[in-house]
This record gives structure tokens, C-alpha cells and sequence, in this order.
């Protein structure tokens, strides 16, 4: 893996999500071509079971790593991650800040907002997504992060 190359995805212990707002993440991350890892809890979805399309799992096989659980500091101090697609949890806050990762917030609820907008306003070292997960938000912020000036001015 390239430095700064990898998208990291986790949305905490708490939050829950549409089946909609799922599947899009899912496809914007397939289609930004780059490589992630993508903690994805079992009940993740409210009231459903996490069920990725076959296509999906397909188009991601070489470069998507798809787990129910990480040691998210260890993750988060490696080389090879550039971006930390979270939920602003005040501790995930707190250890992508120490490894210094630039975020792409999507806040569900509580203190995420808050926490969202103080690493903005403060930090300056991270990007929000439309609560509603509009399709190309994911894939532009994330290539904005990688490739743009953007990225380089938030690291």
C-alpha cells in the first residue's frame, strides 16, 4: 500500500443507519477506487441484517477490506491511511488527531455535530458529508483528501 492511500471507515458502537445510507457509502467507496478498510457492525443497519449487493463485494475484492471489529488506534497509526471516514465520537476524535489523519465527519446524533464542527473550525482537519449521504459526496471528498490541495493543507 501507498502512504496516505487508504480510506478508513468506522462509525463507532452506537451509530445505526438506513439501508440506503448503506448501500450508498458502499458504492461511493467501490467507486472512488481507492482502498479501504470498513468496519461494518452487524446491526449497523436499523432493523436489518448487513447485506452487501454480490456486485458490491465483486467491484471491491482487490482493494476493500470489509471487518465487524478493529483495534482502530493501530489502524489509525499506520503508514498507509490517509483518511478517516467517521462519526466524530469524541474519542475517535481524539485518536485520529494524535496520528494526525484528515476526517471526512458524517455525525448521526449526541456530541457529533459539536464535535464535528470544532475539529473544522479549531483543527481545520476535516471535511463533512450531506447528512443525507448525497452519492458523489463520498467519492469527491475523498479524492479531494488524497489528491487535492485540500488534502495537503488539512494533513
Amino acid at each position: 500500500m501507498k502512504p496516505k492511500s487508504v480510506v478508513y471507515v468506522n462509525y463507532g458502537s452506537v451509530t445505526v443507519m438506513s439501508n440506503h445510507n448503506l448501500k450508498e457509502f458502499a458504492w461511493r467507496l467501490a467507486n472512488s477506487k481507492y482502498p479501504f478498510l470498513w468496519v461494518v457492525r452487524p446491526d449497523i443497519v436499523m432493523g436489518e441484517s448487513v447485506v452487501f449487493p454480490r456486485e458490491f463485494m465483486e467491484a471491491i475484492k482487490e482493494r476493500g477490506f470489509i471487518t465487524s471489529w478493529c483495534l482502530q488506534q493501530q489502524v489509525l497509526s499506520h503508514l498507509a491511511v490517509g483518511i478517516f471516514l467517521t462519526h466524530c465520537r469524541w474519542n475517535s476524535l481524539l485518536e485520529v488527531v494524535s496520528e494526525g489523519a484528515p476526517l471526512i465527519c458524517w455525525p448521526f446524533f449526541g456530541d457529533q455535530q459539536t464535535n464535528c464542527r470544532y475539529s473544522c473550525t479549531t483543527w481545520g482537519n476535516r471535511m463533512e458529508i450531506n447528512p443525507d449521504v448525497k452519492c458523489k459526496d463520498v467519492e469527491a471528498l475523498v479524492k479531494e483528501i488524497i489528491e487535492g490541495d485540500n488534502g495537503q493543507r488539512i494533513r
